[in-house]
């Protein structure tokens, strides 16, 4: 399967870039670009496996949720450019949706049919339901309800008080997690959990790799968001649904696909670190930050999504908390999540 995908990549990539030069049809090439990103993505898969294995769980995690969301930071930093505001918001709101239920969904359901049950730490899940609560619950809802009353000016005054909150609340977090109380809630044994593992890349070469096929990734999904108005009309998708479901989907393809092999590798704390850390580091990070560097474009964006939006991401954080909350998890739970991502999804189509 890896020598399928590096052809995928290495041919990919080049017809990627003749494709757009020569202005290949917006159908085709929206095809091409989507291979071409999943097959990018099971490199940095790859890459990530090495470091966790040198690193640990956690800072494989990290890195995984890190460079995949410069994915989504890069696309989106374009998007604003445009003025396409609501496009913007509608793609973070399915970055929540998609990490929390379609990649954790997935992860639980295809590790669930190898292993019964399959655990992860159970202090991690508490720790991350608490922040999900903080940064979805409070910090989305409050400008919401808020900015109800309030005018442009005052709602963006809002908006970037509750941004710079987040992202310092965010930096803390990893302070909290690996600094101040790194190991403190390990599990027993799960110190010496990789110490018989030998990495497939070297430290040096994955970062490498992952840096390379991140750049590539960026270049390619760039010219992706060119394709989605024809690829929208052609299929009659509506401006929201390609933003929550398609932009969400592909602009996050790395972790998507990394989390489901760490779980059918019974690697749980690492598959559920790179979901649920990732829909923290969207919400508590790329958000408030894509808040911030609006700025300094045309029209700014208030973090202030639609009532849809809204409500979909609550019930995505408080399923995804009952489900994960006892530290453990089965195929069946996996399937829960992905049955209220179908049910958002469709109703997101519709709208």
């Amino acid at each position: 399967m890896n020598k399928v995908f590096a052809l995928l990549v290495f041919a990919g990539v080049p017809i990627s870039v003749i494709g757009s030069l020569l202005h290949w049809p917006n159908v085709i090439m929206f095809v091409i670009y989507c291979v071409t990103i999943i097959a990018l993505a099971a490199f940095m898969g790859r890459s990530t496996e090495s470091l966790a294995v040198v690193s640990g769980p956690r800072i494989g995690g990290l890195l995984n949720a890190t460079f995949g969301n410069a994915v989504e930071l890069i696309i989106s930093i374009f998007a604003l450019k445009a003025g396409l505001i609501g496009v913007v918001l509608a793609s973070l709101t399915g970055s929540v949706l998609g990490n929390l239920l379609l990649v954790a969904g997935l992860s639980f359901f295809v590790g669930g049919i190898k292993f019964k049950r399959q655990k992860f730490n159970v202090f991690d899940a508490r720790h991350n339901s608490g922040l999900l609560m903080f940064a979805i619950i409070v910090a989305f809802v409050i400008p919401e309800v808020f900015a109800k009353d309030m005018n442009e000016a005052k709602t963006m005054s809002l908006s970037i008080g509750v941004s710079v909150i987040l992202i310092a609340l965010y930096l803390f977090a990893l302070f909290f997690k690996l600094v101040t109380h790194r190991g403190v809630y390990q599990h027993e044994g799960e110190e010496g959990a990789h110490a018989h593992e030998e990495p497939e890349w070297s430290k040096g070469k994955a970062l490498l790799i992952l840096a390379a096929s991140t750049a590539a990734v960026a270049y390619v999904s760039e010219r992706l968001v060119h394709t989605f108005e024809e690829v929208g009309n052609t299929f009659g998708w509506s401006e929201l649904f390609i933003g929550v479901i398609i932009v969400a989907i592909v602009g996050n393809a790395a972790e998507h696909a990394s989390a489901i092999i760490m779980a059918y590798k019974n690697k749980m704390d690492i598959a559920v670190e790179i979901a649920v850390g990732s829909t923290l580091q969207i919400a508590m990070f790329v958000a408030p930050v894509l808040v911030l560097i609006s700025l300094f474009f045309e029209t700014s964006m208030p973090l202030v999504f639609t009532l849809p939006e809204l409500v979909a991401m609550v019930s995505a954080v408080l399923v995804t908390i009952v489900i994960s909350n006892d530290g453990e998890t089965n195929w069946f739970e996996g399937l829960t999540l992905l049955a209220a991502y179908f049910i958002m999804g469709i109703g997101f189509y519709l709208l």
